[in-house]
């Protein structure tokens, strides 16, 4: 067996025949020639489209807070693998993830297992070996055939649903909602990011005898004196606003709450702790603001639905700051709908430098402009082979009063923030 974390995670990216490889059939088998283990004795499950790593980065800190021993899963990472698995808000060490790694090497025998569903497994079993009153685990991709949904959330949290992933989920809000839906359990509650999610959705969660909350029917939330008023059934909560930016943070942000207190209602009496578990919020990359004068942000965001999200806060931002002119270094895999993107961002900006990705699913920085040029009346493009290329030169081309967004993807972001912290 490989030895050191860096080579376990060098096999699994070369040993399975496809990097996505959704369905439950083999990870279950070894799951329960693992002796199927419980990540914690009660859990979330969290899936959407966009703001999931949000939610479930309030959903931590609110329990922390609380005095709960939570651990959860993300995915993908920015800068280590170990960001993926956390207990108590601490990354998993590497030693902690080789022995997890090896009892699913040793479980699976000869059945084939994907990088993901590799990875998730070996979550389940790192997780379940630290006496966690939560974990909070999110979903990867879809829902219904995610390796992370052969466990039953205790409460199913379904973040605003887009187009994305169209290739695997389908081409329509309807057939994506219903693989979101998959995590919902019966008689279990689910908490919705949106007042109006698509039907399969609803439909679901009826047919399951699941009691729904919807963002902007069942709860609110609104800003209010430089924080946010939290309402459900009658009882209002003031709480800090989200430390991440943007107004959107505040959708997911209540999501998180409502969630929170449909397995533990009584945190509703502990606006103090609540208060503090807030402020503790924090999560790389999203409109994550890593430099002045110029401004500079880095978002994970890579769909249209992400890109008006940014666009909305960016505006505000903007015109609050007086900044001039805004440059957008993006970098964009080969199946994102990169023309959509730049169609919910060209209005601000005031160019473009379009960066390759490497890696199967990478495009060249010219095959992302030649997409881009499609979009009307397309601010200036320029093309670079590299992000760290495209963000020293809208770096070098800014005045101190101008802002640069650095968005795209998981890798993008990656890249500029290594570029960031090298000083250029």
């Amino acid at each position: 067996m490989p030895h050191t974390l860096n080579d376990w995670l060098a096999l699994l990216e070369r040993r399975h025949h496809t990097a996505i490889d959704l369905g439950l059939e083999r990870c279950s088998e070894v799951w329960r020639l693992m002796g199927r283990p419980q990540p914690a004795d009660r859990i979330f499950v969290v899936a959407g489209t966009n703001g999931k790593g949000s939610t479930v980065a309030t959903l931590c800190g609110l329990l922390g807070a609380l005095g709960y021993r939570y651990g959860s899963y993300t995915t993908p990472h920015i800068l280590r693998y170990n960001e993926r698995v956390q207990v108590a808000g601490e990354s998993a060490t590497d030693a902690a993830l080789v022995d997890s790694f090896e009892r699913v090497e040793t479980a699976r025998g000869d059945i084939s297992l994907s990088y993901f569903e590799f990875g998730t497994l070996a979550a389940f079993d790192l997780l379940s070996r630290q006496t966690l009153d939560f974990a909070v685990m999110e979903i990867g991709l879809g829902g219904r055939l995610d390796a992370v949904n052969l466990l039953d959330a205790h409460c199913a949290v379904i973040t605003p649903i887009g187009l994305d992933h169209q290739e695997y989920l389908g081409d329509d809000l309807e057939s994506i909602g219903y693989e979101k839906a998959g995590i919902m359990r019966p008689g279990r509650p689910v908490v919705i990011g949106e007042p109006e999610p698509p039907a399969s959705i609803l439909q679901r969660a009826a047919s399951l005898d699941a009691p729904l909350k919807r963002l902007g029917k069942d709860f609110n939330v609104e800003p209010s004196n430089g924080g946010m008023r939290f309402c459900m059934n009658g009882t209002k909560l003031m709480l800090p606003e989200p430390n991440l930016a943007g107004p959107h943070q505040l959708g997911n942000a209540a999501t998180a709450i409502a969630a929170l207190l449909q397995l533990i209602p009584g945190a509703i009496s502990e606006q103090v702790a609540l208060a503090n578990g807030m402020k503790q919020v924090r999560l790389s990359g999203r409109l994550e603001r890593v430099a002045e004068r110029p401004a500079v942000w880095i978002d994970v965001g890579h769909n249209p639905m992400a890109a008006r999200a940014i666009a909305t806060a960016l505006r505000q931002i903007m015109a609050s700051e007086q900044l001039q002119n805004l440059r957008c270094v993006l970098g964009l895999l080969a199946d994102k709908d990169a023309r959509a993107v730049a169609e919910e961002l060209d209005s601000l900006m005031t160019s473009w430098y379009c960066a390759g990705l490497s890696g199967p699913r990478g495009q060249s920085g010219e095959e992302l402009a030649q997409r881009l040029r499609h979009v009307n009346q397309p601010a200036g493009l320029r093309v670079f082979d590299t992000v760290n290329e495209a963000l020293q030169a809208a770096l070098q081309d800014s005045a101190k009063e101008d802002g640069v967004l650095v968005f795209g993807s998981f890798l993008t972001a990656e890249e500029a923030f290594k570029t960031m912290r090298e000083g250029l």
